[in-house]
């Protein structure tokens, strides 16, 4: 179906490059954050601690970003739903890159005291905030302005999160490089935080040339009142939580792979460089495996790529732990690059195009985003528990366990929906029936 108000294939460039610029950017800083908080900030904030409680505190205020995040997706969605996706973007991406910036400045534990650490979670909750407000609206962006091929077009937003990664660790193996160990734990660490403001900008000047969603300005037309955030809930509450779950057992495997495993291999005995470069080769593995499997998803469907990508992050679970106790440098490199650029590709980079596809124009900002950012706390908790469950000398048995058991939810949550792929999202009808009957 042809929309009256149907962008120029050039505006859906735009919307695509601003979504993956976007989410680039806020992932380059909310990365660099989880790099630091696993092997710079336990020693930086966190230094009158002993080594195991100085990573667990580290990755704790790594965890607040996490749970901070379904606010921003309450705050943003429910403007985002009113006012329109693109002003909450520009408002999302400045908080996020000034937060990272002003990180980048921070007086440590042994300047300042205890006011350090403060500060510091402070500035992590505001980027958490950020984070949940840039997701919801920049899918939007670009699953509203398409006109097909959402998967393929929407895969670009969660693209932006490894290629942030790449970006973010090889701007940090640069400085360690450059600066050397005692230089960097006690300067050079701040230079990527710093360089945040570089990206801001060039995120801001491309966000600016794209335009109102055709779809949203459709759907503003009729006025409405109320709160997107209790239509959400007294209207859709199967559909939030099925989001939910289906999102859960992906951020859990995700951040076991880009926080938890930098921190478990170095603790092996990796030298934290060669865990990094395994890590930025998974990312940019990752980015044209987001890519591909979305792409598929627009031709056979979301559930079947998502349920492939749990199925296989099931079986990768209990595999990913001795591969890397194997101390092989190769293994380590098998063990992330398949982890994260293949299985989690798979598992989530048709999420993208699906939760947008799961409620209607007038809360699908709110929609999206909360139920893609209240999994996202299990994702955040996730590497501290993990830490936690190893302090006192266990093994890795139980942190599969739990590994598989969020995928086994994904994958009961994809079985209990009806496919989304060929759901238009203009006509509200047709998106409010794609639940299956349980």
């Amino acid at each position: 179906m042809t929309h009256p108000n149907s962008p120029a294939r050039g505006q859906l460039g735009r919307a695509v490059l601003s979504s993956f610029l976007g989410s680039l950017i806020e992932y380059y800083d909310f990365t660099l954050y989880a790099a630091a908080a696993a092997v710079v900030f336990n020693k930086v904030f966190f230094s009158s601690l002993d080594p195991v409680a100085g990573t667990v505190a580290s990755l704790g205020t790594f965890a607040t970003g996490y749970v901070a995040r379904p606010v921003g997706g309450i705050v943003f969605g429910h403007f985002g739903d009113r006012l329109g996706r693109k002003r909450m973007l520009v408002l999302s991406m400045t908080m996020m890159g000034l937060s990272s910036t002003i990180i980048g400045v921070l007086p440590t534990s042994a300047q300042i005291g205890t006011w350090a650490p403060v500060l510091l979670i402070v500035m992590r909750v505001i980027q958490g905030v950020a984070v949940g407000g840039e997701w919801g609206g920049a899918v939007l962006m670009s699953t509203e302005h398409a006109r097909s091929r959402r998967g393929l077009w929407a895969s670009f937003t969660n693209a932006g999160a490894p290629s942030g990664l790449v970006v973010a660790t090889l701007v940090m193996a640069v400085s360690a490089g450059a600066t050397g160990e005692t230089a960097f734990l006690s300067w050079g660490w701040r230079i990527p935080f710093l360089a945040s403001v570089v990206l801001l900008a060039i995120g801001l000047v491309v966000r600016s040339r794209v335009t109102e969603t055709p779809v949203f300005i459709e759907a503003a037309k009729s006025k409405r009142t109320g709160s997107p955030l209790l239509d959400v809930v007294r209207n859709h509450p199967r559909r939030l939580l099925l989001a939910i779950g289906i999102a859960l057992g992906t951020y859990v495997g995700q951040t076991t792979l880009t926080t938890y495993v930098i921190s478990y291999a170095v603790h092996v005995g990796f030298p934290r460089q060669t865990v990094l470069n395994a890590l930025t080769v998974a990312s940019v593995v990752a980015v044209f495996g987001i890519i591909g499997f979305s792409a598929l998803s627009d031709r056979y469907g979301r559930r079947p790529l998502v349920l492939a990508g749990s199925v296989g992050m099931l079986i990768w679970a209990f595999l990913l732990f001795p591969l890397i106790d194997s101390k092989s440098t190769f293994q380590l490199t098998v063990a992330v690059v398949v982890g994260l650029g293949i299985v989690c590709a798979c598992m989530s980079g048709p999420l993208a195009a699906l939760f947008p596809e799961l409620f209607p124009t007038r809360v699908r900002y709110t929609g999206a985003s909360l139920g893609y950012q209240i999994a996202g706390i299990g994702g955040g908790v996730a590497p501290v528990v993990f830490a936690s469950m190893l302090a006192g000398g266990g093994n890795t048995l139980p942190i599969s366990i739990v590994i598989g058991a969020g995928c086994v939810l994904t994958i009961g949550c994809v079985l209990a929906l009806r496919e989304t792929a060929k759901s238009d999202l203009d006509e509200p009808a047709q998106v409010e029936g794609i639940t299956a009957r349980t």
